[in-house]
């Protein structure tokens, strides 16, 4: 699955049965199925507040830089049908900690492993451990990555029919 950007995605509360769990929530169109999964296309990029009062432009960057279709692979518990507008969940901070993991780690490590080789060995050390640093960050990242793939509860899937 491709990242999704926090601007993206509103909080709220959802109803699971007898628990009630916060998920942030965003719209979307079924443009394919797969098994038990639906490959859905996200409508908009950020708040969608541009033209308001308040609104940062936050949708405008979106379409600049990205302009191809933002599609994704989610659970289709409910058995939506392609084409049907439908309302995606993610367990709340699993955008967060995902982006944590994919940019934070590799550049603090990086920074880590410079700071240490330069204490060691010079400015030649720096660079050296930089290197290194990010090279162990991402075999990490990536470890920790497969080992959270079949952790179903991070995972985003359709909750309704809007």
């Amino acid at each position: 699955m491709r990242p999704v950007y926090a601007p993206c995605w509103t909080l709220r509360r959802i109803d699971v049965g007898k628990m009630s769990q916060e998920h942030s929530t965003v719209r979307a169109v079924v443009r394919a199925l797969q098994g038990d999964a639906a490959v859905v296309e996200v409508e908009q990029g950020g708040c969608g507040r541009c033209h308001e009062e308040g609104g940062c432009g936050g949708q405008q960057l979106t379409q600049m830089f990205c302009s191809a279709p933002r599609t994704y692979q989610v659970g289709n518990a409910i058995g939506a049908a392609v084409g049907e507008r439908v309302t995606i969940a993610i367990a709340a901070g699993s955008v967060r900690r995902t982006a944590n993991l994919a940019y934070g780690t590799p550049l603090t490590a990086t920074i880590l492993g410079a700071v240490l080789g330069t204490a060691v060995a010079g400015d030649l050390g720096g660079i050296g451990g930089g290197l290194l640093g990010l090279a162990l960050s991402m075999i990490y990242v990536r470890f920790r990555a497969r080992e959270s793939a079949g952790n179903f509860a991070e995972r985003p899937y359709i909750v309704s029919r809007p």
